[in-house]
């Protein structure tokens, strides 16, 4: 592998056999194509689950959709993220109770909530009363939880001010839902995608907790604490054992919170980033001058066909060709479009054999999260990113085995 694992915690590429290999070592593809394992899913759910302990985890929809992999979470007991009608209609084509799923998104269509009510979803989030209103109106008497803005966050991809609002404001908006016949249950948060260590949830639960115990010294009875995501998965850089991880989160909340909450976690990226693998080709390499010390090398595959989190190079995605191990160099990293921004990695060149040219099949390491969500439909006329999954049952009896096409 081009970049190398760092840590205590060796990531599924190198910690078990890998029937992901083995399928796309015996299969060609006309396409980039990221092939998924949903027996890595339950492995991973359970690691998380053995750490969180008393917390349930409604796994985050919007990190990847497929639907087996919802199937094999919703045989797993998870409850289930959703932050559109779509992915509701997902979950609950995949056998998921309604009971068990969230409306975790803050700005939602009304006709929207009133079909999520509709099906039995009586869980609504919001930081709004715009939005508490809406909610009164079209799912009266549900059950709501107000999200708060974190301002100090240490993860590799900080969320922005989107979602959220402060302390105060939450005191209100919860005296606000009471007054409109909601029952405002809980808090809820996000630390960053990608927080690598836990003690970097600490400034975060601490600011959580205050506006917790000013709501119940104000007579709000609240029960349910919803941590959202934020745990990592492998791209490079040292992570910490996904249930060592969730352990040490818990042991915080256990510290801060007098009397522990019901608490929700919703994993996205950490529970199904290291289940995929994306195969993909070299199309050109190439020079801009003879004086330049870095080579482009150009993939069938970019920002708009599944690679926007190199947005900043803020995900370092772990890159493999049959070439590895010989001589490497410097290498700048884009995509196949006609479009400028489409450069992965150029701040911080990657490092590929020497040897590398056109036609070579590079492996993209842990991209079972936001690379299907995240690809286009047909920008320039590239196909969208292809979906293959390998079923539990195929991995039982020896071999892998295709279940799935996404076209």
């Amino acid at each position: 592998m081009t970049m190398q694992h760092q840590g205590a915690f060796a990531p599924f590429s190198t910690a078990m056999p890998c029937a992901l290999d083995a399928f796309i070592a015996s299969h060609t593809f006309d396409r980039p194509t990221v092939v998924l394992d949903t027996s890595r899913v339950r492995a991973q759910y359970h690691r998380l689950k053995a750490g969180l302990g008393r917390a349930h985890i409604h796994y985050a929809v919007k990190a990847n959709p497929e639907p087996k992999i919802i199937a094999a979470l919703v045989a797993e007991g998870s409850g289930f993220d959703a932050a559109s009608r779509g992915e509701i209609e997902l979950c609950l084509a995949q056998g998921a109770h309604p009971s068990l799923i969230s409306f975790g998104n803050t700005v939602k269509r009304a006709s929207d909530i009133a079909y999520a009510h509709s099906v039995g979803v009586r869980l609504f989030a919001a930081d709004s009363a715009a939005e508490l209103q809406k909610i009164a109106d079209h799912a009266p008497h549900a059950q709501v939880y107000i999200r708060l803005l974190v301002d100090v966050s240490e993860a590799d991809w900080p969320l922005s001010r989107k979602f959220g609002c402060d302390g105060p404001m939450a005191l209100e908006l919860l005296t606000f839902a009471r007054a409109l016949g909601l029952e405002p249950v809980g808090l809820s948060f996000h630390v960053g995608s990608q927080t690598r260590r836990a003690e970097m949830w600490a400034a975060p639960l601490e600011a959580i907790s205050k506006t917790w115990h000013a709501a119940q010294a104000q007579g709000h009875t609240l029960s349910l604490l919803n941590i959202g995501g934020g745990f990592p998965a492998f791209y490079g850089e040292a992570i910490e054992a996904p249930t060592a991880y969730a352990a040490n989160v818990m042991a915080q909340i256990d510290r801060l919170f007098e009397t522990p909450p019901r608490v929700m976690a919703e994993p996205g990226r950490g529970l199904v980033a290291e289940s995929g693998v994306i195969v993909a080709e070299v199309l050109l390499v190439s020079k801009k001058s003879a004086q330049d010390t870095a080579r482009w090398v150009y993939l069938d595959i970019g920002r708009f066909s599944g690679l926007a989190e190199t947005e900043g190079e803020a995900i370092r995605y772990q890159l493999e060709t049959a070439k590895d191990g010989g001589a490497l160099g410097p290498c700048i990293l884009a995509g196949p479009s006609c479009d400028s921004a489409d450069v992965m990695y150029e701040k911080r060149p990657v490092m590929l054999p020497l040897n590398l040219v056109a036609g070579d099949r590079v492996l993209i390491r842990n991209t079972g999260a936001y690379t299907t969500t995240y690809s286009s439909v047909g920008f320039n006329g590239f196909p969208p990113l292809s979906v293959k999954a390998l079923d539990r049952a195929g991995l039982i009896a020896g071999r892998a085995v295709e279940v799935g096409r996404i076209e």
